[in-house]
């Protein structure tokens, strides 16, 4: 078994998401997204005071695909899952991800945390944050930075975005200003300005990641 997990800054903004399992008596593994080993490894290092602990970074083989960036980013962008270094910065806090998120990766009853107070306390306000993330289904292309606009005026960015998916058209998350509800279309400005139609997550029916 394992469990999903945040390392927060004492303003409640996100370090990491990982994932964590026990691998012995007194071991644990850690898995973050590629690249940010390290930063993990650096923060967690930061509580090793009088502590007999140890760590080990270790590299994971990906799978062999065709297009495997292409491939993991549509597979990802279709079920709602952030991912470190696109949705997941340290600008963000955990509500903003989505309350699958929060239900999956935050205890609010295993007593303090650094970072607790702000995430309890957005907790206990239903979780309304100003730019949840949503999904954006088009016709036509998006890409990370493309702002989303309504009526000319900016209410968002693409995170992460796929041009083909499950749903035989290109998608992509955004956080969006929470004015927007689902159904809306808005514009999105890149290269191009393509026609989007905001989602809730996730965008194909499937169960959010369990550990």
């Amino acid at each position: 078994a394992s469990a999903w997990s945040f390392v927060l800054q004492p303003q409640g903004k996100v370090d990491a998401w990982c994932r964590v399992w026990r691998r012995g008596p007194d071991a644990f593994g850690l898995d973050v997204d590629a690249g940010f080993g390290e930063l993990l490894e650096a923060r967690l290092r930061r509580f090793f005071l009088r502590v007999d602990a140890a760590i080990e970074v270790e590299l994971a083989r990906p799978p062999i695909l065709h297009d495997p960036d292409a491939a993991r980013t549509a597979w990802r962008v279709e079920r709602g899952i952030p991912a470190m270094g696109a949705e997941i910065t340290d600008a963000v806090i955990p509500a903003e991800l989505g309350q699958w998120v929060v239900d999956s990766s935050v205890s609010f009853t295993k007593g303090c945390f650094t970072g607790q107070e702000l995430v309890a306390r957005v907790d206990s306000r239903g979780g309304n944050v100003p730019r949840p993330l949503r999904g954006l289904v088009a016709d036509g292309p998006m890409a990370p930075g493309d702002l989303v606009e309504r009526d000319g005026e900016p209410v968002g960015h693409v995170t992460s975005a796929a041009a083909t998916s499950a749903l035989g058209r290109a998608v992509a998350l955004a956080f969006v200003h929470r004015t927007v509800e689902p159904g809306a279309v808005l514009a999105v400005r890149g290269e191009t300005i393509v026609d989007a139609e905001v989602t809730a997550l996730p965008l194909v029916a499937v169960a959010p990641p369990q550990g």
